[in-house]
């Protein structure tokens, strides 16, 4: 993955909050919608971009499409999220992120598996 690439992911607010609550857990659009408070449309298009660009994967569970980040990610990409969780800690609406998407945690539990640590293998040390 070239350098170039991430960078214009990296470069749109909304990708940003995505990419960072990814680093979190899988989602789906519905729950990005609650959590960014943003609509459907802007949320897909977004989606649709990342993955595009190979900064997301899909699967299939029923009725839902889950986003992940990649399971095979460059040390570029991974420099660079790890960089985006160093920032994000001081933020407020990255942390209003947090807040909601632990609050969908709790309340949540559809579709299965979405939740799950092991969906999602990145690990802030």
């Amino acid at each position: 993955m070239e350098l170039v690439q991430i960078y214009q992911c990296f470069c749109d607010p909304t990708r940003l909050r995505i990419l960072h609550l990814l680093t979190q857990t899988s989602l789906c659009v519905c729950h990005f919608q609650e959590v960014l408070d943003e609509p459907q449309v802007k949320i897909s298009k977004h989606l649709a971009y990342l993955r595009a660009r190979d900064l997301v994967e899909t699967k299939r569970s029923g009725n839902w499409i889950i986003y992940s980040l990649p399971s095979r990610r460059s040390a570029e990409l991974e420099l660079n999220l790890q960089c985006l969780q160093d920032c994000t800690v001081t933020d407020p609406v990255f942390r209003k992120d947090q807040q909601r998407l632990t609050r969908l945690q709790a309340k949540c539990c559809e579709p299965a598996g979405v939740f799950a640590k092991e969906s999602n293998p990145f690990k802030i040390q």
